[in-house]
């Protein structure tokens, strides 16, 4: 008869244990475990492609190519006409005020399916490390005023906020 022993150091199950705990953790929280208003708010899109798809789920008819992009810089400080903006997008579930200083992409859209509109209307995308970070439908009419996004739900912004309020413009195509 053959008889097997071995010898278990209790100190390396332990340190596995830990370890595997640790990587449970991290997975978890790399993969949604976070709770956060701009992680459900926020959209993956990682193309032209889903921009314009997301502004059809949305209820606009938009041209299928922008007529601006660039990058533009989310303000550090805060100031009024910045607050008014961000206010409009906290209306929608975005909050700009977390990308203080950051560099995102700006997508401009022509809207076609804007009622009454007697000017262009055009869908403002903001967009950092591929997710919708924020945006707004502008209406160029003298006293159009910016809104949410989602056509029919959301109310005008609180009130007419310029283009040039938005996020500083760094660099832009046309």
């Amino acid at each position: 008869m053959m008889v097997m022993t071995a010898k278990v150091d209790f100190k390396k199950i332990i340190i596995g244990l830990i370890a595997a705990a640790a990587v449970i953790v991290a997975l978890v929280l790399l993969l949604g475990g976070g709770n956060d208003s701009a992680s459900t708010a926020a959209t993956a899109i990682s193309s032209n492609d889903a921009r314009v798809a997301f502004l059809k789920d949305l209820g606009w008819e938009v041209n299928t190519s922008p007529n601006q992009s660039g990058q533009v810089r989310i303000p550090k400080e805060a100031a009024e006409v910045f607050d008014r903006y961000n206010e409009l997008q906290k209306s929608q579930g975005y909050d700009l005020s977390q990308y203080a200083g950051k560099t995102v992409m700006r997508y401009v859209y022509q809207v076609n399916n804007f009622p009454g509109a007697t000017e262009p209307v055009y869908a403002t995308v903001l967009v950092y490390k591929n997710q919708i970070i924020g945006g707004d439908i502008t209406d160029t009419a003298p006293g159009g005023q910016i809104r949410a996004l989602k056509k029919g739900d959301m109310p005008p912004a609180p009130s007419t906020v310029p283009e040039t309020t938005a996020p500083t413009e760094t660099q832009a195509d046309s």
